[in-house]
């Protein structure tokens, strides 16, 4: 049974988008800006400096009673003792992801298409993200953006929560409402910030006016 899902803004991390340069400090400001679950996705770092970045994430985290998910690293996410996975849908971990998390800890799964979305269920994952959504640099490799049409038809079929995810910006969050989402999953309207704080802040605020409310 998946396990409750209890944020709707859910932070990626991109350390090359960092403004400042110090990827800790700033999900620090988007934490003080309320942020609540971060997704630790530096999939380019050696094992030894994504291990030392997760064990600093985790307190970080911990110190905000926030959620911290480790990008497809299951064995560093056991090790920090973070509250979760987030795999690929293609990933050959993904079988045997909830048996090694146990029944604790948070499976997210990325979808793209209703092939995915079946195989994050019988993944028996709690969460998805889908998109992208709107155009985005990250997900130039995914092709075009799928648009809110291909969103409501994700979260119609799916049994899981979904979250938006793709070039989503404040001003975009108007179109979401209507598409069944649980909310939405952002890498540069935060970590790109000049104010990561501030702009936590406003996404919170135009989450907080729609209807995303964080569980499905």
């Amino acid at each position: 049974m998946p396990r409750p899902v209890d944020f709707n803004l859910y932070l990626i991390t991109d350390r090359r988008q960092v403004v400042s340069g110090d990827l800790v400090q700033t999900v620090r400001a988007a934490l003080e800006g309320g942020v609540r679950a971060v997704q630790l996705r530096e999939k380019d770092l050696p094992p030894d400096e994504l291990l030392t970045l997760a064990e600093r994430l985790r307190r970080l985290t911990r110190a905000y009673r926030a959620r911290l998910l480790i990008n497809s690293h299951i064995d560093v996410a056991l090790a920090v003792a973070a509250d979760g996975v987030h795999l690929p849908c293609h990933s050959s971990a993904l079988a045997s992801a909830r048996r090694r998390l146990g029944p604790n800890r948070l499976l997210g799964v990325s979808t793209h298409n209703q092939v995915e979305i079946e195989a994050a269920v019988a993944a028996k994952a709690d969460f998805m993200t889908f998109g992208p959504v709107f155009a985005t640099p990250s997900k130039l490799p995914f092709g075009a953006p799928v648009g809110i049409a291909a969103l409501q038809s994700a979260c119609r079929q799916s049994p899981l929560p979904v979250f938006a995810l793709g070039g989503i910006s404040v001003d975009r969050l108007d179109h979401l409402p209507s598409s069944g989402s649980a909310g939405v999953a952002l890498i540069g309207g935060i970590i790109a910030a000049s104010d990561p704080t501030q702009a936590a802040r406003d996404y919170l605020a135009s989450l907080a006016a729609s209807s995303l409310r964080g569980e499905k």
